[in-house]
């Protein structure tokens, strides 16, 4: 499972840094992480600086990122606490990073897994079956088979033709049904594609009982980047219409999932306690304690968002002076949209970096584009123009909340390749790293 790997560990004196032996985490013959376990009272943003001055000094001016592992757990302290009746499904589709996913397990979190290959990566960690949902409404016959192998047995549907797979090659699944949420004002909405409208929820309850297919609970997924906390409330209450639904035509129903769409970035609106507050008053009034439904969701953004900061460095620029005599600037970055940004177009307002650069007084602002290093003209870091004081070449960028879809959602166009990752991890977690017994 390990394989040995160098941890730097840097004093909190800022003396020199020294070098330890350790463990790698992910697969040993990859090498996939290489974790640097940080001593009391020295943060990631140490590193990152040190990383940053370092380089200024060479030609090869790479982008690299950073995750901080101890703000993972500090996130799922606070899911926990704010949530307490949830049971926290990580999304792997979000980050499926080797040391997340082994902190997490450490910590008890179950996984959310969308594919074979998600699948696999979880199940060969040691975590038992009974910790994953297999939440992908539409699953090939393939995936299907593999699941049922393994005792993966907990996954969704939403249709009538995947009851149908589901009752011929994995027949002792749990399903749960995943019903259409109204999301339109959610960031990235999902209901186009997934979700049984309720007045057909009764009709596919009926076929799961002709094909002898157990139907075990209710899921809905209120999109990514949830605005409007009222869709929670409508959600849970329709789930309850659901399990009324399962009672009366012989599915006694114990298990809800209410997905994701919970926050991850600062300041976002409405935050992530906002969320939880409209959630625990509609739990406690449609599925009180009392009930003894197993509650679920699945945070993605949640837990990974604020874990990562990408650093780039400025590669090119150009002035543009427009025809009223004013002047935009332009920005070459060496990272962009087929990197790590490929979800950021999607976004509706372009995100501001941090200039790590010093400036001998407040310096002017100009409207600026950053765009990414390849050939391609949709490779821009946002879709609106920034006002950003003017650079140079060589200097850097910092942009913070960049630990979800940033791994996972990613290719190598024109040859290049998505930066160096660094996870950090504080000294007093490292035990988390361990492997799951």
């Amino acid at each position: 499972m390990s394989a040995k790997r160098t941890c730097l560990q840097i004093p909190s004196d800022g003396s020199e840094s020294c070098i330890q032996s350790c463990d790698w985490i992910g697969n040993p013959n990859k090498l996939q992480e290489q974790v640097i376990c940080l001593e009391p009272g020295v943060s990631a943003w140490k590193l990152i600086q040190e990383k940053i001055q370092e380089l200024s000094n060479m030609d090869e001016r790479d982008a690299f990122m950073v995750t901080d592992l101890g703000v993972l757990a500090e996130q799922h302290q606070m899911f926990l606490k704010t949530l307490p009746r949830v049971t926290p499904f990580f999304a792997v589709k979000c980050n499926n990073s080797p040391s997340v996913l082994q902190v997490l397990a450490n910590l008890g979190t179950g996984f959310d897994c969308a594919s074979r290959a998600e699948l696999e990566q979880v199940l060969k960690m040691g975590i038992t079956p009974s910790r994953i949902i297999y939440a992908n409404t539409c699953k090939q016959i393939s995936y299907l088979q593999y699941a049922a192998s393994h005792g993966v047995q907990l996954m969704t549907f939403d249709c009538e033709e995947e009851l149908v797979k589901v009752a011929k090659f994995h027949p002792t699944a749990r399903m749960v049904l995943r019903i259409w949420t109204e999301d339109s004002d959610s960031i990235f909405p999902l209901s186009a594609k997934f979700g049984a409208p309720l007045d057909k929820c009764g009709h596919l309850l009926s076929i799961a009982k002709d094909l002898g297919v157990t139907v075990v609970g209710s899921c809905f997924h209120v999109g990514s980047g949830c605005q409007t906390p009222e869709s929670f409330h409508q959600a849970i209450a329709n789930a309850r219409r659901v399990f009324d639904l399962g009672l009366q035509m012989g599915h006694p129903m114990g298990f809800l999932d209410i997905g994701g769409g919970f926050p991850g970035e600062k300041n976002f609106v409405p935050t992530f306690e906002e969320l939880a507050a409209v959630i625990n008053r509609s739990l406690d009034q449609y599925f009180p304690e009392s009930s003894g439904v197993k509650i679920i969701a699945e945070p993605g953004r949640f837990y990974a968002s604020k874990i990562c900061t990408a650093v780039l460095n400025i590669i090119g620029k150009k002035n543009v002076v427009e025809k009223e005599g004013g002047r935009k600037l332009m920005y070459y970055i060496n990272d962009g949209h087929y990197n790590s940004f490929a979800l950021m177009l999607r976004e509706r307002q372009t995100r501001i970096p941090r200039v790590v650069k010093k400036f001998n007084c407040k310096p002017c602002l100009y409207p600026s584009t950053l765009w990414g290093p390849t050939c391609d003209a949709v490779d821009r870091l946002g879709p609106t123009e920034i006002m950003l004081p003017e650079l140079q070449v060589g200097d850097w960028l910092v942009f913070e909340n960049m630990g979800a879809y940033t791994r996972t959602i990613n290719c190598n166009f024109n040859g290049f390749t998505r930066p160096v990752m660094t996870v950090t991890i504080p000294s007093e977690l490292q035990h988390l790293l361990d492997p799951v017994h």
